[in-house]
């Protein structure tokens, strides 16, 4: 996870000035003033009254008319201006091209139109039921069939298309990225449509504000599933978001199996090059490119310890006053050693090789300063004639891994935070482009390099970091760059402390920003309505063709429990190291289940050997707590845990989520209760005992929850909340005592079977 003090004091200070009203569209009388379209067109005329397809509708592909399915040649892109823009078209009806003038970072297209006709007839039949034909015979096109065609006009730049469905439903672009948006725009004014066949009489030119708009996954700390990865590249694709830039190795796992390297990777739990390959082909299909990225020389210790180069191996080491309090020396590749140099070279000249994005991370971020107190690192400096400070001996390191991802034809890019640093006799190669995460997201903040904006756009969300894009600033307030040299903006994701979590529980949580940063990256112009009419416009448009829905899990009510963990010492599963010093991101195994958990980086629950049955873990502090990532579980549903509580606070949570919680002391009655968050808190009429194990348990069907205290029913309430599995402990709310044999079940346990259960322990 990146640092994010600097971004919260700056988002602060913006969400405290004055903003300014958003722009209203022009349209026609009786029309909407946005239509169902996201992101917004940057022009759309509404005609008046309705085009349909029809059982007679076909689609043809017209004949090139000196285009290309890449983008242009020159490498300029358009895009319209920041400020002063609207969703109506100019008043003459003239349409003009913005201005151009910025480097490509968008892979060619590899798809024909004829490939894209065929896939648009697909996509047409499962959301109207109509079976098109595709042809090439253009001229006997008429009103409700499609046409698309690619043209050398340069008013659409690299991405964008025109359309205009007064009669014959015709799309215009200069590449077969821009016709594919085209057909996105077709797609989805047909879902909302009552009958799935009809769609307004509009025309429109679409030309994307930035070229990059980006989705960012942590497939380092946690290991993504190729359904998820489909259904977000399609539903990426549908929002015209071009860019899926996966985080490949972080500090606790490295996700790209090669045979080169064996050891590095986890077969289980890593993707080998066939698997890179469909995927590749898949988001091609969707115009969406790869972008890959590998940690470095930070966030390196699955690396160091496959192949013995971190600063902390070999004789004089680096130790921990050389890292962060958190961390082992071997967090870091050893960029004094030749041998450490050579195998990093050679690991991203073997996978920038695996991919055809422009793009290639190394990361680069967050490295220690402390690190240049270290002995072996002084006497390198000392001996080294290129080489004065830290910073010098990274930016080499850069410039070294950057000259590998050259010779493929690529350009590096790396998370900023060097330019902070200080390197009389080394710069960053000024092709390198930087990842920024500080600032406000708006402008380039470092100069002489192109940027990707990731400021304000952190989806964080564990116990420790807790940090989630402010949607109504994004929405009403940010405006995306047109600098020069910002090359776009990207939704990060990061799975710190949730490295186990469903797939699910990110999607619940990045599907919102994700459409907001869609909006407004394409269509820069201010927003004309709030951000509620934007959540309705989301949610009347639904998914795309071809989303799989997400496996419900089958109830299942046979007395077993669906989780259970024990709070026992256990290593990490095959495909995660463990990056931690001694006493931080503890794992919590759950023997019964697939969601185990990890505590956060300060502050950590202690193991103690006093449990109910072996160890318990003891927390102290508000900082304490444990990420599960689970989704949440509706009713019914029993959660049993044994407690031994060794202080009061105002509000103590066991189990949270965003829905709410199973408290252990109730906010306003110190007493054990649950939280329905926005509606009310309630209280059993029971408090929990100091210094003594007590063993609790929640019985919840829809509507009612049961407390029960040592097999024993306390009382009823007549209200239920879904079952929280986000985390153990919330911010602030964090517990005070022992915790030990947490379990859930997924049915309402009966008075007997919960008696049963507490007998079960002896006591």
């Amino acid at each position: 996870m990146r640092r994010t003090a600097p971004v919260l004091s700056l988002l602060a200070g913006l969400l405290i000035g004055t903003v300014s009203p958003p722009v209203t569209a022009s349209a026609e009388p009786n029309s909407p003033a946005v239509p169902n379209i996201v992101p917004r067109p940057t022009e759309w005329s509404d005609l008046g009254g309705q085009n349909a397809l029809t059982a007679d509708s076909r689609i043809f592909v017209a004949p090139a008319s000196g285009a290309t399915t890449a983008p242009p040649a020159s490498g300029a892109t358009t895009a319209p201006p920041a400020s002063g823009a609207t969703t109506a078209p100019p008043a003459s009806g003239a349409i003009t091209a913005p201005p151009a003038g910025r480097s490509k970072l968008i892979a060619p297209s590899r798809q024909s139109p004829r490939q894209l006709a065929d896939q648009l007839r697909s996509e047409i039949l499962q959301v109207s039921g109509l079976t098109l034909p595709v042809s090439s015979a253009v001229g006997q096109a008429a009103k409700g069939d499609i046409v698309l065609r690619l043209t050398d006009d340069k008013t659409y730049g690299a991405e964008g298309y025109r359309l205009d469905s007064a009669e014959a439903v015709r799309i215009d672009a200069a590449s077969t990225h821009g016709l594919f948006y085209g057909t996105r725009t077709l797609l989805q004014l047909l879902r909302t449509a009552p009958d799935h066949r009809a769609l307004p009489r509009a025309r429109s030119l679409d030309v994307p504000t930035q070229q990059m708009r980006t989705v960012m996954l942590d497939a380092g700390r946690k290991y993504w599933q190729r359904r998820y990865l489909e259904n977000l590249i399609r539903r990426m694709a549908d929002q015209k978001m071009n860019t899926l830039f996966l985080h490949l190795s972080d500090s606790e796992g490295f996700r790209l199996n090669s045979p080169k390297f064996p050891g590095l990777a986890d077969p289980k739990n890593s993707y080998s090059r066939a698997e890179i390959e469909r995927l590749k082909t898949f988001a091609a299909r969707h115009h969406v490119q790869i972008m890959p990225g590998i940690d470095v020389p930070g966030h390196a210790t699955v690396i160091t310890d496959a192949f013995g180069i971190g600063f902390g191996d070999g004789p004089d080491p680096c130790t921990a006053a050389n890292t962060h309090s958190h961390l082992t020396a071997n967090w870091m590749v050893d960029m004094t050693s030749e041998k450490a140099v050579a195998k990093s070279k050679e690991i991203v000249d073997e996978f920038a090789g695996w991919f055809d994005a422009p793009l290639f991370s190394i990361g680069a971020d967050e490295l220690p300063g402390q690190l240049a107190n270290c002995a072996r690192v002084k006497n390198h400096l000392a001996a080294d004639p290129d080489v004065s400070t830290l910073g010098d001996l990274l930016k080499r390191y850069i410039n070294t891994l950057d000259s590998v991802i050259t010779r493929h034809g690529k350009r590096t890019a790396i998370f900023n935070g060097v330019e902070h640093m200080t390197s009389p006799q080394q710069q960053v190669n000024s092709s390198v482009v930087y990842m920024t995460w500080e600032g406000n997201g708006a402008e380039p903040i470092v100069p002489g390099h192109d940027e990707i904006a990731m400021a304000p756009f952190y989806v964080t969300p564990n116990n420790y970091h807790n940090s989630r894009p402010d949607e109504s600033w994004m929405y009403d307030s940010w405006t995306p760059s047109t600098a020069g040299d910002m090359l776009g903006s990207s939704l990060e994701n990061w799975a710190d402390y949730n490295f186990w979590a469903d797939d699910q529980y990110f999607e619940q949580r990045m599907s919102g920003p994700r459409a907001i940063l869609a909006d407004r990256s394409w269509n820069g112009s201010a927003t004309p309505d709030t951000l509620t009419d934007f959540r309705a416009r989301v949610a009347r448009i639904g998914d795309p063709p071809g989303v799989t829905p997400t496996p419900v899990k089958p109830r299942v009510n046979d007395g077993k429990p669906s989780h259970h963990w024990t709070f026992d010492t256990k290593p990490y599963p095959s495909g995660w190291v463990w990056a931690g010093s001694p006493g931080n991101t503890l794992y919590a195994e759950d023997t019964a289940g697939d969601l185990p958990g990890s505590s956060y980086i300060i502050n950590n629950p202690t193991p103690a050997a006093d449990g109910v049955r072996g160890q318990t873990w003891r927390f102290d502090s508000d900082g304490d707590g444990v990420g599960f990532g689970g989704v949440d579980v509706a009713e019914p549903w029993t959660v049993s845990t044994w407690v031994r509580s060794t202080g009061k606070t105002t509000d103590q949570v066991l189990l949270g989520s965003t829905t709410g919680a199973l408290k252990l002391q109730q906010w306003g009655t110190g007493k054990v209760g649950l939280t329905r968050f926005g509606v009310s808190d309630l209280s059993f009429d029971y408090t929990l005992p100091q210094n003594e194990w007590v063993q609790l348990t929640w019985v919840t069907t829809p509507g009612s929850t049961t407390l029960y205290a040592n097999g024993e029913k306390v009382g009823t309430v007549a209200a239920s909340i879904p079952l929280p599995l986000r985390s153990i402990g919330m911010p602030g709310k964090s517990l005070r005592g022992d915790l030990d044999e947490l379990l859930t079940w997924d049915e309402a346990l009966s008075a007997e079977q919960v008696r049963a259960h507490f007998t079960g322990y002896g006591r």
